[in-house]
């Protein structure tokens, strides 16, 4: 009787120093796994999400698998010069002018031809991190968009592109970067139509007029924008840079916007129709 009891007791003391653990109800665990680990070791191998050319993961944050973060361009902006390599912010200060070659330490290798897949894949990361902080699902949404659209999708992508207000900001050379422009519209420098709004997504209609606000007309980042020789005013808006005042007169076409490089939206239709 007393070795029964014995037993009964380590028994429980066993159950009281490892619960059973269930994965479907523990938010720790995930029921996926690669590699070792598991729920028996109580030390899962979580699982990562997929890089793409603009994801910078934040850091002292680890993987979950329900992960929501977003790929924002917080660091690093001219990687993707060089991982493109051309200027495609047609910057003077791009490292791609004076380093060719791709980053990183393999960056010198020698490249091999790349596949149609390759090439359409490119050609949607150059267009999407053109125009800065925009996220895959985003730029994905937008090419939803255009597709419903009548007309060709691809001049379709181009016009709603240069109708978000941080493209619009951009382009009256109210800022210098198009990163510079997400901040200036989200700190709430700007107004349309004479209304406050800070969301750099916010889609510009033809005749709407912006206008940098008062109280921010005299920063130096504005007053030194205005300057740069790097890039003219497109056709498509009317700017009056002594009143910071834009109109957008009408929705662009590809061959109306200033590319500093080639963009190629029939390959980004390509590459969307297929995957």
């Amino acid at each position: 009787a007393s070795d029964v009891y014995k037993r009964q007791r380590l028994r429980l003391s066993a159950r009281q120093c490892n619960p059973p653990v269930d994965s479907a109800r523990s938010p720790r665990i995930s029921r996926k796994f690669i590699g070792v680990g598991g729920p028996r070791k109580r030390n899962p191998v979580r699982l990562r999400p997929k890089d793409n050319a603009l994801h910078v993961p934040a850091l002292g944050n680890a993987y979950n698998e329900g992960d929501q973060r977003m790929t924002k361009r917080t660091a690093a902006k001219y990687k993707l010069d060089r991982r493109m390599g051309e200027n495609i912010w047609g910057r003077a200060k791009s490292p791609v002018n004076r380093r060719e070659y791709g980053p990183g330490q393999h960056g010198q290798r020698r490249k091999g031809k790349l596949s149609d897949f390759g090439l359409q894949l490119r050609a949607k990361q150059k267009l999407k991190g053109y125009y800065g902080d925009l996220t895959e699902k985003q730029f994905r949404r937008i090419y939803g968009e255009a597709e419903r659209v009548k007309g060709d999708t691809g001049e379709n992508l181009i016009g709603l592109l240069e109708r978000r207000l941080d493209a619009v900001v951009y382009r009256a050379k109210f800022v210098p970067t198009v990163f510079a422009a997400r901040q200036f519209v989200n700190h709430g420098h700007v107004t349309v139509n004479g209304q406050k709004v800070n969301i750099p997504s916010y889609r510009v209609k033809e005749g709407d007029v912006i206008e940098v606000r008062q109280k921010s007309k005299q920063l130096e980042l504005v007053l030194v924008a205005t300057q740069l020789p790097e890039r003219d005013v497109p056709d498509y808006m009317d700017v009056d840079h002594s009143k910071m005042v834009a109109t957008f007169t009408r929705t662009p076409t590809l061959g109306d916007v200033p590319y500093p490089v080639a963009m190629e939206p029939n390959l980004v239709v390509e590459f969307y129709a297929k995957n």
